[in-house]
């Protein structure tokens, strides 16, 4: 059984943010003038979902979405040894509550790990990789399209302020934080 799962149903609305995201940072680059390498890191770093990181990338530009989707690739794969240690510590801790005991990693993680070892031998004959790339793009095409079906601003107004504030904050945060550090750094 996958954490979603377990963790019930989603809140009306919590989805709903980083299809926002994903309009305005192309936007915000624009308007803040960052370059083609910048503005790939911003929107990977900053955007939560995959599908929103490559609707935003790739819609600004082939090499802006190139960019946006390592770096968002490389925050999931980082996401590894944090899911890791989380999981050891719960356990060791004894704090993982009463029910089974979730796996030690999630599947999807597995899988992702297993596929970004294998394309990276290069031992994956081209035509295979092409073929799983084209694949992958149908279901972002898809995943995004039951975004959009699913999404109703109505919704935003049934949970609160409390929340809402929460994810505006925690997004302008995020969004300062990685301009501070791409400004800093650059």
């Amino acid at each position: 059984m996958c954490l979603a799962a377990r963790r019930g149903p989603a809140r009306p609305g919590a989805a709903r943010f980083p299809t926002f995201t994903m309009i305005f940072y192309p936007m915000l680059a624009r308007w803040l003038g960052l370059d083609i390498p910048t503005t790939g890191v911003f929107l990977g770093a900053t955007i939560h979902d995959v599908a929103q990181v490559v609707g935003a990338g790739y819609g600004m530009s082939q090499e802006v979405g190139d960019t946006a989707t390592l770096v968002k690739l490389m925050r999931v794969a980082a996401l590894v040894p944090v899911i890791l240690f989380a999981v050891t510590y719960t356990r060791a801790t004894g704090k993982s509550g009463d029910g089974p005991r979730p796996p030690l990693l999630p599947w999807f993680v597995i899988a992702f790990a297993v596929l970004v070892a294998i394309n990276s031998t290069g031992w994956l004959p081209p035509s295979a990789a092409k073929a799983g790339s084209d694949l992958s793009t149908w279901f972002l095409v898809a995943s995004m399209a039951g975004i959009g079906m699913k999404t109703q601003l109505r919704e935003l107004v049934t949970v609160g302020l409390k929340p809402v504030v929460l994810m505006v904050g925690e997004t302008v945060f995020l969004a300062a934080l990685v301009l501070a550090l791409l400004h800093w750094a650059l």
